[in-house]
């Protein structure tokens, strides 16, 4: 297993080639077991190790409430909290652009698997450029 936490390499190439336009774009978040193989590597949405759920549908939440700011050098993206009423096992989420093909942005270890029996919730960051959820500085 080789989750970790970051942005994805693709993705930060991606923003040089104005291929994301996070404030515009249809982005989404997956939910994945502890066996995927999500990494800085991961270029595009996958099904493979999506979690299964009675009340998940494959392919995860649409985010909302894209916040886009810059303070102290850093530019730096959060959004919304998103839910799934399901009783739900997740180790590690994908943030991906469905506009642009699907393409990743950034992958979220949870630290351990992390259960719900009634609603799976995952609460962003405070928006702030030492905390936002997504990142860029100098």
């Amino acid at each position: 297993m080789s989750i970790i936490q970051t942005q994805t390499t693709s993705f930060k190439k991606e923003l040089y080639e104005a291929v994301h336009n996070l404030s515009t774009n249809t982005l989404k978040i997956a939910l994945y077991t502890g066996n995927a193989n999500l990494n800085e590597d991961t270029t595009v949405y996958t099904t493979s190790n999506e979690v299964v759920a009675s009340g998940y549908t494959a392919g995860g939440n649409t985010l909302t409430g894209v916040t886009i700011s810059s303070a102290d050098y850093t530019a730096y993206v959060n959004f919304a909290n998103t839910s799934w009423t399901a009783a739900i096992t997740a180790r590690c989420a994908l943030i991906y652009n469905v506009t642009q093909g699907n393409k990743s942005i950034a992958v979220i270890d949870f630290g351990a698997d992390k259960t719900s029996t009634t609603t799976f919730t995952i609460a962003m960051p405070t928006n702030t450029s030492t905390t936002a959820l997504i990142r860029s500085s100098n």
